[in-house]
């Protein structure tokens, strides 16, 4: 990093060290305005921060103005940062001294060797490993703002106290605040939730809390996804299959999930037999491999699956289609010998690069390494990391190393998604897998005719398709490119005498392939439009007296563009191109 950068934004550690001071400095505001609230924990997080609070009262918004106002005033104050250490007795009692009893409690769980430091400014003094700006100057006052505040558990633990957890954002220039807090306010009009009702694409219900609901609409843009998938895997050379929902308990001990996944799983009984919905697919994609032998003239054998899978979410953590219950992967498992890897990793990353420039969005890659907790030989995972390293480079792509972060049976490349705000989503993964080949004795006659253990990826594209139709929502604000739209045409009538020539047109249209509606409502061609408008329609025909004389339509766009008058045919191939090269517009 440039030496010139070292305190800025662009210094991941300097934005984060800037954050923690903040969470300090709100901390302190508190405090000073009411000295009776008891401080627990309050970390930089990757937006910003937040601190978690007991206090008799309800933090409002009016609260938190308050709060930023003081803040403001402690940066002004140019309050000097100053660490210090103490003896764990000696640390104990100042806690206590200061009524402080979630600081108590976290000395107490500090291991006997541990370094107990702690930084004051003013007459504010926090536990805290630090580290932190020199001074409360450093931070812009103009500069910050409290975005919410939540309940939180202490510690994580539902069986605990309820605090009130205050998060809070902060930049180096007021100009970067408004910006980011403009961004927040444009993902709100995105949120997924609120267009899928608006749009009539999908629903949640208390009745099944984690379990969407798909509307029509919905089934449409979804449909038309999957037909998009397939088509894709099919030009990369892959095969389908479906596997069962419920599989019985022994085939999850054979894969490791009954041991070690149980508690996400929903289990039964039938014929006094434990059964278990599946959470993944992969271990139905074992078995699907070994019903047959194999030679190595079969292989690289690509199999994709798109596989309704369950897990039991805690309802804390459900959010939209973000993290649901029930969903679809859009699996794939490819078995291979060693020395097809590097090859196999490349062919994914191509179709990746493929699907995700459809859709206009752009990725970084993450290469994750052998965990600690891991299974199999080092030398193999040495040689596995390495190989996926080299593909990546060889296609002339840049990625981050997470260290440590692989999966327990192989390293992986995870791919994080930038929308059209910027924000990123992980979504595609390629995981090397040197151990369910093992698990389930997986075999290929070589060359040699001997028999040789194939190793195998794991791949997903879109992640899930529930979750990747929610980001994909707020990535167009639910104005879909035209072959993903549920309706890509609507028919406005501008008057009754249309209504037959508009008929004629939707008929047209539809045998042309093209989702088309009508409206031939009394209504005024204005509040038509809006309506049209407003369900983000692509295109709207409106027609009248001049084009049933004419044999023409009115094409209007949704972002109110207005293209005039033109055939129906010149409509139709215009909006077939679109369709068929798939066009952002």
């Amino acid at each position: 990093m440039a030496e010139n950068n070292e305190f800025t934004f662009e210094n991941p550690e300097y934005k984060k060290t800037y954050w923690h001071t903040c969470s300090h400095v709100m901390a302190q505001a508190v405090k000073r305005l009411w000295p009776e609230v008891k401080l627990a924990i309050g970390p930089s997080i990757d937006e910003g921060w937040y601190y978690d609070m007991d206090a008799p009262f309800a933090f409002t918004p009016e609260h938190l103005e308050q709060i930023e106002a003081e803040m403001k005033k402690i940066c002004k104050e140019k309050l000097k940062l100053e660490r210090f250490e103490l003896p764990r007795a000696e640390a104990i009692r100042f806690m206590e001294e200061k009524n402080e009893p979630f600081k108590v409690e976290l000395i107490n769980d500090l291991p006997e060797d541990a370094t107990i430091s702690f930084y004051k400014q003013g007459e504010f003094t926090d536990l805290c490993a630090g580290p932190h700006l020199d001074s409360t100057g450093r931070i812009k006052g103009n500069a910050i703002k409290l975005t919410a505040c939540n309940a939180a558990y202490w510690r994580g633990d539902s069986n605990r106290e309820t605090l009130q957890r205050i998060y809070g954002i902060a930049f180096p220039k007021k100009e970067e605040l408004d910006e980011y807090l403009a961004k927040i306010e444009e993902a709100k009009k995105r949120d997924h939730r609120k267009l899928g009702k608006e749009l009539g694409l999908y629903m949640l219900m208390d009745e099944g809390p984690g379990f969407p609901f798909f509307l029509p609409k919905g089934m449409v843009l979804r449909n038309t996804l999957i037909d998009y998938w397939r088509q894709v895997h099919k030009r990369y050379g892959y095969v389908e299959i479906s596997t069962p929902m419920m599989l019985n308990r022994q085939l999850w001990e054979r894969s490791g999930h009954w041991d070690h996944y149980k508690d996400n799983m929903y289990t039964t009984v039938i014929d006094d037999t434990d059964f278990a919905i599946k959470p993944m697919n992969c271990p139905g994609g074992m078995l699907v491999y070994a019903s047959e032998p194999h030679s190595y003239r079969d292989l690289p054998l690509r199999v994709g699956e798109l596989g309704l899978v369950h897990r039991h979410e805690l309802s804390g953590a459900l959010h939209g289609l973000f993290r649901v219950r029930c969903f679809t992967q859009d699996d794939a498992h490819i078995f291979m010998t060693w020395d097809q890897m590097k090859d196999e990793i490349k062919n994914v990353v191509k179709l990746f690069d493929e699907v995700y420039s459809v859709f206009g969005l752009s990725y970084q890659i993450e290469v994750s390494t052998m965990p600690e907790d891991h299974m199999g030989d080092e030398k193999d995972w040495d040689f596995a990391t390495e190989t996926l390293k080299a593909a990546i480079e060889e296609l002339g792509k840049d990625y981050v190393i997470n260290e440590g972060d692989g999966a327990f049976y192989g390293p992986k490349l995870d791919f994080h998604l930038a929308d059209s705000l910027g924000r990123t989503w992980q979504c595609g993964t390629i995981q090397l897998d040197m151990q369910l080949p093992e698990r389930f004795e997986l075999e290929y006659t070589g060359e040699d005719g001997q028999k040789h253990r194939p190793v195998m990826i794991h791949r997903v594209v879109l992640g899930s398709i529930e979750r990747f139709i929610g980001v994909i929502t707020e990535h167009f604000a639910g104005a879909f490119p035209a072959w993903l739209s549920p309706v890509q045409v609507k028919v406005l009538t501008i008057t009754d005498r249309a209504n037959e020539y508009a008929d004629q047109i939707a008929a047209s249209l539809d045998a042309a392939g093209f989702r088309v509606e009508i409206d031939e409502r009394n209504e005024k061609i204005g509040k038509k439009i809006r309506e049209a408008t407003m369900m983000k329609i692509p295109y709207m025909l409106v027609v009248g007296d001049r084009d049933i004389e004419n044999k023409t339509v009115s094409v209007r766009l949704r972002s109110g563009e207005d293209l005039g008058a033109m055939s129906l045919e010149a409509f139709s191939a215009m909006l077939k191109e679109e369709v068929d090269t798939k066009a952002i517009k």
